[in-house]
């Protein structure tokens, strides 16, 4: 009986403690949903002082496409972990940027922070849109105040046109240039038994070489070098007009220092002054009426003032277009779409360009009377080939009926210019990654490596090539020229869309083409876009060509879910797309977590090679500028 009481005590003990547990668990739930709904919906009420300066903290991830709440982030928010950085939308940084420049209630901006570039987040194209909105704060009169601690080509380059650009006594400027680094696998396959047999056109097409190589090829680094000079240029170009300065006197400064130290920052002037945070801030006190006073200077997030703004309005339109809009009298909304990521064929995940799901958005969308026109952002390295062929079908289809701008990102290139190519008119920043326009395939076979653990492979067949697509063991000669065949008529495909959609002489294509990767500026010169400009620029040109009045909407697709699907999807047992990805995320958290950050997300690349002919219009893998 004592035995008994002992073990019913237990019991109820236990469920006590389990009761209690569950509740805490249901209070942290419903406290976490109301703060995302209270922090991710436009009903968050801000209020804005006036004389405030918009606080612009740049620890964060631009990226081009809104923000998905998924169910992984839920999950992650009721963990109390934070395995990625902030990330902010770059239209709504632009926009608010832009609204503060207006705004008779921002004083100023303030800058500070160091950007968290993640996945194809925070590239240089996106920043000179950034950058070319604190232009417009500066042009109102409103100073542009910037604290830098660890000041990198990023923040460099955005603070360069700072009013005033403090650096931390103890900081530095980490601005030697620009590099690449790819890594390479042909050693480690053949360590561990993986056999790789390619198929490629174009001798720049350097995609493969990681797996079938242990260095560049010769034709690789001629491209690399090229593009690396053509960004940099522009970049310092722009950091020394910011500051005053001569390219030239930069580029001695940066060669000779390497890590540029404070003294020697302020000295070349590179910055105005150095200071600590706290002489900062109490410099933004004064400023704002609140010397000496223990309350923050008047300030109001960046991301706060985001919810201040309407998320369906677009850029104003200038005098000049307005009277066009105001003549068609058109009334309707620009759907945007953005295609970030790599191109994958299916429905992808939330992190790729789906050729299915775009498609099928862009078919929607062509047949929506109430979008009058469609601006494709493109930030994608390319991938499937067949995916970029159905998602450019569409876009062939939707200019038949209303104007399509394609506006070009970080990247867009390979498959990412495959499904631009045919933009009534595509746009471009200078550090834009663009071309590319090549075709490999690639066929793994883990025949030695299976042996080596005693698994062995046979089969029977009804005709010759049955089991070619087997990785059970090494094509055979028929059998690659069967591949080679399809990637070159890919190949002929690919030039003959961009010489009959950009007006270019086919053989002209065939030299530029090559697999070979262009800025932004060269492409521009080569005919492969057709002007400089950012996603706004795209907007304008797009309600002009519709002929839409100045009240025009913006639609923006892939949406933002709202948080009862994403209740559904956590209770209906749907895993998100990002739970089924287990790559580590880190930051700057030392020199093995960024070597298993980089092997984990270039693995996690391979599982993105889903084309069905198995051919693929895509960049490098580790196309990775720093």
């Amino acid at each position: 009986m004592k035995n008994f009481y002992t073990s019913l005590l237990g019991t109820l003990t236990a469920l006590a403690i389990f009761s209690i547990g569950a509740v805490i668990c249901g209070i942290m739930f419903f406290a976490v949903i109301g703060s995302m709904i209270g922090g991710g919906g436009d009903s968050k009420q801000v209020t804005v002082e006036k004389g405030a300066y918009l606080v612009f903290d740049m620890s964060v991830n631009i990226t081009d496409a809104p923000a998905q709440m998924d169910s992984s982030a839920l999950m992650g928010a009721l963990a109390g972990g934070r395995n990625e950085p902030d990330r902010l939308q770059l239209r709504q940084v632009t926009k608010a940027l832009k609204a503060a420049a207006e705004d008779s209630r921002i004083a100023g901006v303030f800058l500070c922070g160091g950007f968290e570039p993640n996945g194809y987040g925070t590239g240089y194209a996106a920043l000179r849109e950034v950058r070319e909105a604190l232009e417009q704060v500066r042009a109102a009169k409103k100073p542009v105040i910037a604290y830098l601690e660890q000041a990198t080509v990023r923040e460099m380059y955005v603070a360069s046109l700072a009013d005033e650009l403090v650096l931390d006594p103890y900081g530095v400027v980490l601005m030697p240039g620009l590099a690449s680094q790819p890594m390479y696998y042909a050693g480690a396959f053949e360590k561990f038994g993986v056999g790789v047999q390619v198929t490629r056109v174009g001798k720049y097409k350097s995609a493969i070489e990681p797996f079938t190589r242990t260095d560049m090829s010769p034709e690789s680094r001629e491209q690399m070098q090229k593009l690396l000079d053509d960004l940099w240029g522009d970049l310092r170009n722009d950091i020394a007009a910011g500051r005053g300065l001569r390219a030239q006197d930069l580029q001695v400064l940066v060669d000779r220092e390497g890590f540029i130290q404070p003294e020697v920052a302020l000295q070349r002037k590179l910055v105005t002054r150095l200071a600590y945070r706290d002489e900062v801030i109490d410099d933004l006190k004064t400023r704002t009426g609140r010397a000496g006073s223990a309350e923050p200077f008047k300030q109001i997030g960046l991301q706060d003032y985001i919810f201040t703004l309407p998320r369906t309005t677009g850029p104003a339109i200038p005098p000049k277009t307005e009277t066009a809009g105001k003549r068609g009298g058109g009334k309707g909304a620009v759907a945007i779409v953005y295609a970030e990521g790599a191109i994958v064929d299916g429905r992808g995940s939330v992190n790729d360009v789906g050729g299915e799901r775009f498609a099928r958005q862009i078919r929607r969308l062509r047949q929506d009377d109430k979008v009058k026109a469609i601006v494709l952002r493109v930030n994608s390295p390319g991938g499937s080939a067949t995916a970029s062929e159905h998602i450019q079908r569409e876009i062939r289809l939707a200019r038949k009926e209303k104007p399509v701008i394609v506006s070009m990102g970080a990247y867009a290139a390979s498959g990412g210019y495959w499904i631009a190519t045919y933009g009534d008119r595509i746009f471009a920043e200078p550090g834009t990654i663009t071309g590319s326009i090549g075709v490999f395939g690639m066929q793994l076979d883990m025949q030695k490596l299976a042996n080596n653990v005693g698994v062995t492979f046979d089969s029977v067949k009804t005709g010759k090539y049955a089991d070619t697509r087997t990785i059970a063991r090494p094509k055979t000669p028929d059998e690659m020229a069967l591949y080679q065949r399809m990637v070159d008529w890919i190949y002929e495909e690919f030039v003959g869309k961009v010489a009959e959609s950009r007006n270019i002489p086919k053989d002209r294509v065939h030299e530029i083409a090559q697999g070979r990767v262009w800025s932004g500026t060269e492409a521009l010169k080569l005919g492969l876009v057709d002007e400089i400009g950012g996603l706004d620029d795209a907007i304008l040109y797009a309600v002009e060509k519709a002929g839409l009045a100045p009240s025009y909407r913006v639609q923006e697709f892939p949406r933002k879910k709202e948080l009862s699907e994403v209740l559904n999807e956590m209770l209906g047992g749907r895993s998100s797309p990002d739970q089924s990805d287990a790559r580590l995320r880190v930051g700057n958290k030392g020199a093995v977590n960024e070597l298993v950050s980089r092997i984990q997300d270039e693995a996690h690349i391979l599982n993105e090679f889903n084309d069905p002919k198995g051919i693929y219009a895509r960049l490098p893998l580790d196309l990775v500028v720093k």
